[in-house]
């Protein structure tokens, strides 16, 4: 009964609720589906986001991996899996530093030119570094890239410009420009910033033992002698004193220091050169000795082979390199560089035919532009009076060959210049002169080519040129003032550039010359007079100065003191332009000679701003 009542009031209650299960479906079921969803779906975003992390951290570990591998490698001086592994981990992240600097590292140990644009990432991503501004100096100056060198050190800041490294990497492009006097500034300048540095102890002291100061070259040669003692510096330092030695005539000094150097353990055969040019100045006996014993260890290597022989041909031995040749097999002579010397030889003794049938074929590779100009040059010296139309062709055919790669056409413009091809010539180092390591060169052989045609026009226009490659090399900007003047182009702009040349110079006899000639030329004389009257007499006497001191002492009234300056100048050594001013110079005197001579009067003469000297029979000019 008990159940049967339980079992009622179960039917009961389902009876007094009957929609209350299926209320409950209805109401709850879109909730839980919701919450189902979005439950699933929070899942998903965390399993996302844990799986990129995952990722990221598993990409952050490889490429740390990578960068420590490679940075292993390049410690270990496997520089091309060092590059590689360095270049994975560029395509996983294109701004990973460490993998720019390794790269930029390992290219420089392998002396490859994409050093250049590894250190051109590293600036991109530091473009406020100074050291990273430098490095990309550094870089560009070792493969020639003198304006993007350029660009990089006048990125570094004024307050980061008083560096020793930067007055180094300065002092480098300076040489590279070929403005030695602002490299040994700026080596001065590292010096004093870091004088306990030895190398650049050693590069300031390779230049100043060249130089004319005796007090300079004297402390160069002190520090030179205290870095033979270091290991690194050993031979860098007896190679700069030998030669030192040499242009101070001290012969002993000179031998004592080639014997050393011979007998250092990082001698080069180029070392044996300069000992051989020792030799062959001061000492014939020894120098023929160390030549035959040097001839072996020459052929042993077609580059050193090659050197030997360059060296003769510059050194009036090309007759001895001939009859060298004739002992020689023909097949350590038959391919570049030795062909080249031994076709250079035969030019040096003016052996045209026989030059003509060494270069007549060959296999010469990628030196066959020059195998092609030799041929050319002798053709033309063969054919004396009759047409040039084989010259023409062959040298067409040398110039095609060079593909218009700078270095070749380098090669043939100096070729050209040397046997005195002038129209050849000037094309070829225009076009070289387009390349910024090769720039400087190029204009400097057309200045010589207009000077020597007197072009004062196009001299004018290659010393503009120079002047703005090498805006601080005081002598480039004088010559630049003094030929504007003289041929009347912008001459404000002249005398600027004479003032800034003096003020950048003031001892140097061109600058001094060419701004005391302006000062003149502007009513101004007395100022001029006394510019070239604090320089050394000696230094006045040269042909060139000579003209401009003579004039100036002419308008001072100092007749006497101008002859001697007239009288002793040769007119072989002077430019077209100085032998009108000479000649101006001389028809003043002349005038001054044929007019009256004032009554003497008993009073005295009143005081001018120049005074008048009494002649003087010295070979030493009054006031100077």
């Amino acid at each position: 009964m008990a159940e049967k009542i339980k079992d009622a009031g179960h039917r009961r209650a389902g009876q007094i609720f009957p929609g209350l299960g299926s209320f409950v479906q209805r109401r709850l079921w879109p909730e839980r589906l919701a919450l189902f969803a979005a439950a699933f779906l929070v899942v998903i975003l965390l399993g996302v986001a844990l799986l990129g992390y995952g990722r990221r951290l598993y990409r952050d570990w490889h490429q740390n991996r990578l960068l420590h591998l490679a940075a292993s490698m390049l410690q270990e001086k496997k520089f091309n899996d060092a590059t590689q592994t360095a270049r994975e981990v560029v395509k996983l992240d294109p701004d990973s530093l460490p993998a720019y600097y390794i790269l930029a590292e390992a290219a420089e140990k392998q002396n490859l030119e994409e050093a250049v644009s590894w250190r051109t990432q590293i600036v991109r991503l530091l473009p406020n570094d100074p050291d990273s501004q430098l490095n990309l100096a550094s870089a560009a100056l070792r493969f020639g890239k003198l304006d993007l060198a350029r660009k990089a050190i006048d990125q570094v800041t004024p307050s980061d410009r008083d560096r020793a490294a930067f007055h180094v990497v300065a002092g480098w492009l300076a040489r590279a420009e070929g403005n030695l006097a602002e490299q040994e500034e700026q080596f001065a300048a590292a010096v004093k910033r870091e004088p306990g540095n030895d190398l650049y102890q050693f590069n300031l002291a390779v230049l100043q033992i060249q130089t004319s100061d005796p007090q300079k070259s004297a402390r160069a040669r002190d520090t030179l002698n205290r870095l033979t003692k270091l290991a690194p510096f050993r031979s860098g330092a007896l190679r700069a004193l030998l030669n030192d030695a040499v242009a101070r005539n001290d012969p002993a000094a000179a031998d004592s220091l080639a014997q050393q150097l011979q007998m250092s353990q990082e001698v080069t055969f180029g070392d044996y050169l300069l000992c051989l040019n020792f030799y062959r100045k001061l000492d014939e006996k020894k120098f023929r000795l160390l030549l035959e014993r040097v001839k072996p260890l020459a052929v042993r290597n077609p580059s050193d082979l090659a050197s030997l022989m360059t060296w003769m041909n510059e050194n009036g031995l090309a007759g001895d390199v001939v009859k060298w040749v004739d002992k020689l097999r023909p097949d350590e002579l038959s391919s570049p560089p030795a062909s080249i010397a031994v076709a250079d030889a035969y030019a040096s003794v003016r052996n045209w035919s026989r030059l003509k049938r060494w270069t007549r074929a060959g296999a010469w590779g990628e030196s066959e532009y020059l195998r092609l100009g030799y041929h050319a040059i002798a053709a033309r010296r063969l054919q004396q009076n009759t047409a040039d139309t084989e010259f023409e062709t062959v040298w067409r055919s040398a110039e095609q060959a060079t593909n218009e790669w700078p270095k070749r056409e380098l090669d043939l413009a100096r070729l050209a210049s040397k046997w005195n091809l002038e129209k050849e010539a000037e094309q070829l180092w225009l076009r070289v002169g387009k390349n910024p390591p090769m720039r400087r060169e190029a204009f400097d052989a057309l200045r010589r080519l207009y000077r020597a045609n007197n072009n004062l026009e196009k001299l004018y226009d290659i010393l503009h040129r120079l002047h703005e490659s090498s805006p601080n090399e005081a002598p480039i900007t004088a010559d630049l003032a003094r030929l504007g003047l003289t041929i009347e182009q912008n001459t404000k702009q002249s005398y600027d550039l004479a003032k800034e040349a003096y003020d950048r110079a003031p001892n140097e006899v061109n600058c001094a010359v060419t701004y005391a000639f302006f000062l003149s030329r502007l009513g101004r004389s007395a100022e001029g007079l006394e510019i070239i009257q604090r320089l050394p007499t000696d230094q006045l006497h040269d042909p060139h100065a000579a003209v401009y001191t003579a004039l100036l002492l002419l308008e001072a009234n100092q007749i006497d003191a101008a002859k001697e300056y007239i009288n002793t100048t040769d007119d072989s050594k002077i430019y077209l332009e100085e032998k009108k001013l000479l000649e101006e110079a001389r028809n003043k005197i002349a005038t001054a000679s044929a007019s009256p001579s004032p009554s003497v009067s008993p009073a005295p003469a009143e005081l001018t701003p120049t005074p008048t000297p009494t002649p003087r029979s010295t070979s030493t000019p009054p006031l100077l």
